[in-house]
């Protein structure tokens, strides 16, 4: 009977060990730049109920890109697509108790049901930093200090990334100065957003067909030409003065274009893209005062400020970046050796002594002669050997063998652990 090969889920990503050595170093890396600046890691479920998306996500993000499936009740559940909801829910939950402003992170996989292409999968993982409890300026670009501390940290620099800033409160009031009704102001943040994925000609056409004028889209392709109409809003101008006071200044600046496509924010919104415009967002974020009272949460500080950062779009940069790490996996620290079936016991006693001193110890599992467990060694890139054979289980010694330079010495039993340290 023929056998069947199965294949990787369309969208999905195995981690074999080298990219897992990789995929740990990017990890460390942002773990490194959260707790920097004093944020906590967190974890919510993997599953949440639909509602919860549906409240304030927005209608694509629900109905288009979300798994979803039912309960045994016929409850409906989704594998989160992000986390900001999650986290709203379980600062509500616990919002009496909670000591504020809370500074917290945390690293995940995430699931959307779309299209595999370049920057994109179906499942992903991402790193999400939030501040919440906190509605002044300083407070939004603390959490853009974190995502440059990180951005350096893996060897980007201003000149290959830059933080693109703008305010959905401040273009709410631009766009009010050219008629538009409130109940159309979400409809042209989304089409905003959406700018850049379309043709000149078909973006003009959909903006026609959400009800603007020709004379209200004349205004609007003005208002997202003007690079300077920051230095209107007081919020802006304390924003982008306080980044160059924590020394992000470089990295940051103002863009008209950037409104996320979430309906949740409500004033400060930025993403990272490369300069060189060959990348979807790096990260992106922006500010959600309203998000903790729309699940049940009480409106007191209930300010909140945050981004999140997938891997699939960054990893391809930095790769693009020559920055992405050779890494290879961490072997054992040594290997044991069997010199044949009458010491295995005596090995394996010697390789558990050396763990329960710390040392990663793997244990040839074979009594293959001595070269062959020497090019096995070799070959995972274990640095070094133990040899432990009758002669030495009679001396108490080991014989220690360093495969790189080929040397080896004979070293009492009781100092073979202090010598690996």
């Amino acid at each position: 009977m023929r056998q069947v090969k199965f294949a990787l889920t369309k969208g999905f990503r195995d981690f074999y060990p080298e990219e897992m050595a990789g995929r740990t170093w990017l990890f460390d890396k942002m773990r490194a730049s959260s707790r920097l600046f004093g944020y906590q890691e967190y974890e919510g479920p993997a599953l949440e109920s639909l509602a919860l998306y549906a409240a304030k996500s927005g209608q694509e993000l629900v109905q288009k890109q979300t798994f979803i499936l039912k309960d045994r009740k016929g409850i409906s559940l989704a594998l989160r697509p992000e986390m900001t909801p999650t986290l709203a829910r379980m600062v509500a939950q616990k919002q009496g108790e909670l000591v504020k402003p809370l500074r917290w992170f945390t690293i995940g996989p995430r699931w959307r049901y779309e299209a595999p292409q370049k920057g994109r999968a179906r499942e992903f993982y991402q790193w999400d930093v939030d501040l919440i409890g906190s509605s002044v300026p300083e407070a939004d670009a603390e959490v853009i200090a974190v995502a440059v501390s990180f951005l350096a940290s893996v060897g980007l620099t201003p000149k290959q990334v830059k933080i693109k800033i703008n305010s959905r409160r401040f273009l709410e009031q631009k766009l009010k100065l050219i008629s538009l009704s409130q109940n159309k102001i979400n409809d042209v943040f989304k089409a905003i957003d959406k700018q850049e994925k379309m043709a000149n000609q078909e973006w003009l056409a959909y903006l026609k067909e959400i009800g603007l004028t020709k004379l209200q889209i004349e205004d609007l392709q003005g208002i997202l030409a003007d690079k300077d109409f920051s230095r209107e809003s007081e919020e802006l101008t304390a924003l982008f003065s306080t980044l160059k006071d924590l020394g992000v200044g470089d990295w940051v600046e103002f863009d008209p274009t950037i409104t996320r496509g979430l309906d949740y924010y409500t004033g400060t919104v930025f993403e990272a893209r490369d300069t060189a415009g060959e990348f979807r967002a790096i990260l992106g974020g922006g500010r959600y005062d309203n998000l903790v009272e729309a699940v049940g949460g009480l409106p007191s500080d209930s300010a909140g400020i945050g981004f999140a950062c997938g891997d699939v779009v960054l990893q391809a940069l930095l790769k693009k970046s020559n920055l992405w790490p050779k890494a290879k996996p961490a072997p054992a620290r040594v290997l044991v050796t069997i010199f044949d079936t009458s010491t295995y016991r005596h090995s394996l006693q010697l390789a558990t002594q050396l763990r329960q001193k710390g040392i990663a110890t793997e244990i040839y599992l074979e009594t293959d002669k001595l070269d062959k467990q020497l090019k096995s060694a070799d070959r995972q890139g274990i640095p070094l050997v133990v040899i432990l054979g009758p002669e030495e289980i009679a001396q108490q010694t080991v014989t220690l063998k360093n495969l790189a330079s080929g040397q080896q010495e004979k070293i009492a039993q009781t100092k073979l652990a202090a010598k690996l340290k």
